[in-house]
């Protein structure tokens, strides 16, 4: 029966994972034909045949990497495993889209070298961004720590791992939207917390 469970699980995370792709590649796509003001090198990366290199690096990396984890957890530990993982899983992936949909066309992906914004991007303050200033790194985050209670693989302990990156991300995106918004930026991010949700946002 756990067998069963943890097999299921993993296919609706495996197909949400998927779907959040698939939501992810306008503005991926869009990155490389509409860039406005930017902070960084973001071109470096967000080219067409760069940003092919760049994912099918990481993708072929991801699967030379998925290999189990030295560790055999006990049937009890599994089951704990699979419920806090796919709860972990799941609230990542609502707060990833959630944010991703509230951005809607304004969307523009970031990378380590560089960030930058659609012309004419307006700053998205409600939905998933009244209450964290970033939902979408939150929601990666979680993502990450589910898929590794799940799956115990090299791979997804590789991406707890990367997360870090996302602060680093994070911060050069702030940087950019207050040079552009100013105090409407900086009255924002003095209300709402930047990773967890609190009370007081």
């Amino acid at each position: 029966m756990l067998e069963r469970a943890e097999r299921m699980v993993r296919r609706l995370v495996a197909l949400g994972a998927g779907g959040a792709a698939v939501v992810a590649v306008p503005g991926i796509v869009a990155s490389a034909a509409d860039r406005g003001r930017s902070i960084g090198r973001p071109e470096l990366i967000f080219s067409p045949i760069r940003l092919a290199a760049v994912a099918g690096g990481w993708f072929a990396a991801a699967i030379v990497a998925w290999r189990p984890l030295p560790w055999q957890p006990s049937a009890a530990t599994r089951w704990l495993l699979l419920g806090t993982g796919f709860a972990a899983f799941v609230g990542g992936l609502a707060f990833a889209v959630a944010g991703r949909l509230a951005l809607g066309s304004s969307y523009r992906p970031s990378s380590t070298v560089g960030a930058s914004l659609a012309t004419g991007h307006r700053l998205v303050t409600d939905g998933p961004y009244a209450l964290v200033r970033h939902p979408m790194y939150l929601g990666l985050a979680l993502m990450a720590f589910g898929s590794l209670a799940l799956y115990r693989t090299w791979t997804t302990a590789w991406f707890v791992v990367q997360l870090p990156v996302l602060a680093v991300r994070a911060r050069r995106e702030e940087t950019l939207l207050e040079e552009v918004f100013g105090d409407e930026w900086r009255h924002y991010a003095a209300r709402v917390p930047p990773w967890l949700p609190t009370a007081r946002a």
